[in-house]
C-alpha cells in the first residue's frame, strides 16, 4: 500500500473512532508496552508507514516516518559516522523511530548531549478529526509558531499518531574511552559534581557497587589529555561497549533483579543530591542526576523522599504484585495539569488517542 494511502486509511479510522468515542492503541514494535499505564483500545499498528524520506549527512538532520525501525535509522546515521545525539534505548528490535520520540527515553549520553525534545526540530501527525498537521520544519533555525513538535517526545501517543518526523543529528565521537575508578556513591556524587564544571568530554557516567564508570569520547587529543588528569582504570573496549549498552537497554544484571512485590524507580534529582537512604539497590547517572532505584518501599514514600531532595519520581517498570494504583508518573501541579488537558482537548476531543497512557483521567 501507498504511503498516501495508509495515511488515507488511518484517517478514516481515526473519524469513526472518534464519532463512536473508541479508544485507539498506537503502537510501533511495542517494545515499550510496559512503560506507562493502561494500554487501551483497538491497535493501531504504526510500522506500515516506513521509510527515510530525506537525509543530507552535511545538514546534519534526517527525515523518516514513524513507523520506521529505529535501527533502520541509526544504521542510515553510521554509514555517514553520525548519530542519534541523545542515545535511545531500543527495548527490543522491533523498536520505531516514532516509538522512540514518544517515549521520550533517552540513554547514557543524555547528561552531555541533551533530552530526546532538544532534538526534535519538526513533525507530521494526524490529530482526532483524521486531518494531518505540519509542525516546524527540518533546519535549526526553524523557530516559528507554537513547538508542538517537541511536545511529542514524551507524550506516549496522547496527542495523535505521529507520521514523520525530522530530528537533528550529531557526528560520532572521534575516540572513546571509559575508565572506572572504586569509590563511595558519596564520593561519586562530589567528584561528579567536580568534574562537571570543568571542561572534560565526559558522555556518560555510573555509579553501582562501589564502581563509578565514566566514558570519555570526543577528538583523540581532549580524551587522551582527560584520561591523563583524570587517571582510574581503563576499560576494556568490548567490555565498555557491553557496560553501556547494558545500562542503555537496560540489560544490564542490575535490572534484572526486580523482585514480584518490587519495582525499579526513575528518580530524578538535583546533581549534587546524596544517594538515597532508604531500602534496596540504586544506580546512578546522568552525572548524579537520574538515579535508579529497586526497592519494595511504597509509591508514597518514594515520592516523598524523591520530593524531599528536589525532584521526582516515576515508576518505571514493578513486579507483577507491586501496587501501582498511585500512578506511574508523577501527578502534576493543577496549572501544568490544565495546560496538558488544554492540549490533550485541542488534538483529541474525544479522547481516543492512547487513553490513560500518561494519567489515569487523560
Amino acid at each position: 500500500m501507498k504511503e498516501d494511502d495508509i495515511v488515507a486509511v488511518w484517517s478514516e479510522r481515526v473519524r469513526a473512532a472518534t464519532a463512536d468515542g473508541r479508544p485507539l492503541r498506537i503502537r510501533g514494535g511495542g517494545t515499550k508496552d510496559w512503560y506507562g499505564q493502561a494500554l487501551e483500545g483497538d491497535v493501531l499498528d504504526t510500522r506500515a508507514h516506513r521509510g527515510v524520506i530525506s537525509y543530507d549527512p552535511a545538514e546534519l538532520v534526517i527525515t523518516a516516518r514513524a513507523g520506521t525501525p529505529l535501527s533502520e535509522i541509526e544504521s542510515a546515521l553510521a554509514a555517514h559516522d553520525q548519530m542519534l545525539a541523545f542515545e535511545p534505548p531500543h527495548f527490543g528490535a522491533q523498536a520505531t523511530f516514532g516509538g522512540c520520540i514518544a517515549a521520550g527515553i533517552a540513554g547514557p549520553r543524555r547528561v552531555a548531549a541533551g533530552a530526546v525534545r532538544d532534538f526534535v526540530l519538526g513533525a507530521v501527525i494526524m490529530n482526532g478529526h483524521g486531518d494531518v498537521l505540519h509542525f516546524g520544519g527540518q533546519v535549526v533555525k526553524n523557530v516559528a509558531g507554537y513547538d508542538v513538535s517537541r511536545l511529542l517526545a514524551g507524550s506516549l501517543g496522547t496527542l495523535g499518531p505521529i507520521l514523520e518526523l525530522s530530528v537533528k543529528v550529531l557526528p560520532a565521537p572521534q575516540a572513546e574511552t571509559t575508565l572506572k575508578f572504586e569509590m563511595s556513591g558519596s564520593d561519586a556524587v562530589r567528584k561528579l559534581n567536580e568534574w562537571g564544571g570543568r571542561p572534560l568530554p565526559m558522555t556518560a557516567s555510573a555509579w553501582r557497587n562501589r564502581t563509578l564508570a565514566v566514558r570519555l569520547a570526543g577528538a583523540e587529543a581532549a580524551v587522551k589529555a582527560a584520561r591523563t588528569t583524570l587517571g582510574g582504570e581503563v576499560v576494556d573496549a568490548v567490555e565498555a561497549e557491553r557496560f553501556w549498552a547494558g545500562l542503555r537497554e537496560q540489560t544490564d544484571p542490575f535490572f534484572s533483579a526486580i523482585a514480584p512485590n518490587a519495582a525499579l524507580w526513575r528518580v530524578a534529582l538535583p546533581s549534587i543530591a546524596e544517594t538515597l537512604q532508604l531500602p534496596g539497590t540504586q544506580l546512578m547517572e546522568w552525572g548524579g542526576a537520574q538515579r535508579w532505584w529497586i526497592t519494595e518501599t511504597d509509591a508514597q514514600t518514594v515520592r516523598i523522599t524523591a520530593r524531599q531532595a528536589g525532584g521526582h519520581a516515576t515508576m518505571f517498570r514493578t513486579g507483577r504484585d507491586y501496587d501501582r494504583s498511585a500512578g506511574v508518573f508523577t501527578p502534576l501541579p493543577a496549572p501544568v495539569m490544565k495546560i496538558h488537558r488544554g492540549l490533550k482537548a485541542a488534538f483529541d476531543p474525544a479522547r481516543i488517542f492512547n487513553r490513560g497512557r500518561l494519567y489515569s483521567d487523560f
